[in-house]
C-alpha cells in the first residue's frame, strides 16, 4: 500500500471538511451590557465554610432589572454533585443551563470512573464552562465537601475561580459582606454558619431591591446536601 493511500481526504474530494481535521469553535461575544446583567437582575448569595461542612444561603426573589418582582419563591441553590451545590446568579436561562451542564458532567465522570469528581476539579470545570460557553451573565457560588476538605468557590462571568472561607455574589453583595465581616469567625459550627449566612441575606434584603422574600439555606456535608426555604428570618436567626 502506498503512503498516499492513508492521506486524509481533501475538500476537493467533495467533502465539506477533512475528517481528520477538527473544527475549532469560537468563544461567544459577551458585550459590556451582558456582563452588567449580573447586577441588574438582582439577587444575593452567600457561601461559608466550617469544620463540619459548607453553608450556602440565597434570597428567594426573582426580579426584572432589579425593579419588578417577577417571582417571590425562587430556589436559587441547587444540588449538582452528591456533596456539592451551586447558586443561581444573574441570567436565569444561563444559570439553569449552566447547572444542567455541570450535573451531566458530574454524572458522566462517576459513570466512567466509578468515583465522584472532587470539588476542585468541579470548580475548574465550572470556570472553563463560564469562560468558553454560552452561559451569559452568571456569577455563581459553588460549595462542596470531598476528601480534601470543605470548599467554597466564586465563579465570575469571565471564568475566574476563587476559593475562600466565605464569599458573596449578586447585587446585594456590598451589604451582605459587611454583615459577614462582622459576624464570621473560623470556628463557626454549621448551625452558627447558617445564622450568619441568613443574617447576611436579611441585611441585603433590607437595602437591595433585587433581593427579598425570604432565604434558602443549603447545608452541605459528607453525607449529602440538604436545602430548606424559610419565609420568616426569625426561623433561622
Amino acid at each position: 500500500m502506498r503512503q498516499n493511500d492513508l492521506a486524509a481526504p481533501s475538500p476537493g474530494d467533495g467533502l465539506e471538511s477533512a475528517v481528520y481535521e477538527p473544527e475549532l469553535g469560537q468563544l461567544p461575544d459577551v458585550s459590556e451590557k451582558d456582563a452588567e446583567k449580573v447586577n441588574t437582575t438582582g439577587t444575593t448569595t452567600i457561601g461559608i465554610t466550617t469544620d463540619d461542612g459548607v453553608v450556602i444561603a440565597t434570597d428567594m426573589r426573582a426580579s426584572l432589572g432589579g425593579r419588578f418582582v417577577s417571582n417571590k419563591n425562587v430556589q436559587k441553590v441547587e444540588q449538582i454533585h452528591p456533596t456539592g451545590a451551586l447558586t443561581l446568579v444573574g441570567s436565569v436561562g444561563g444559570a439553569q443551563s449552566f447547572i444542567r451542564s455541570l450535573r451531566a458532567e458530574v454524572n458522566l465522570y462517576e459513570a466512567r470512573r466509578g468515583e465522584n469528581m472532587n470539588i476542585e476539579a468541579l470548580a475548574t470545570l465550572a470556570g472553563n464552562f463560564a469562560r468558553g460557553g454560552p452561559f451569559f451573565a452568571i456569577n455563581p457560588i459553588l460549595g462542596g465537601v470531598d476528601d480534601e476538605g470543605h470548599h467554597v468557590y466564586s465563579i465570575d462571568p469571565a471564568g475566574g475561580v476563587m476559593e475562600d472561607d466565605y464569599t458573596v455574589t449578586g447585587s446585594g453583595l456590598t451589604v451582605a459582606y459587611g454583615t459577614l465581616e462582622r459576624e464570621y469567625s473560623d470556628d463557626l459550627t454549621l448551625d452558627e454558619a447558617k445564622q450568619v449566612a441568613a443574617s447576611g441575606i436579611k441585611a441585603a434584603v433590607e437595602r437591595d431591591t433585587g433581593s427579598g422574600n425570604g432565604v434558602f439555606l443549603a447545608e452541605v456535608t459528607g453525607e449529602g446536601v440538604d436545602i430548606n426555604g424559610h419565609r420568616d428570618f426569625d426561623e433561622v436567626l
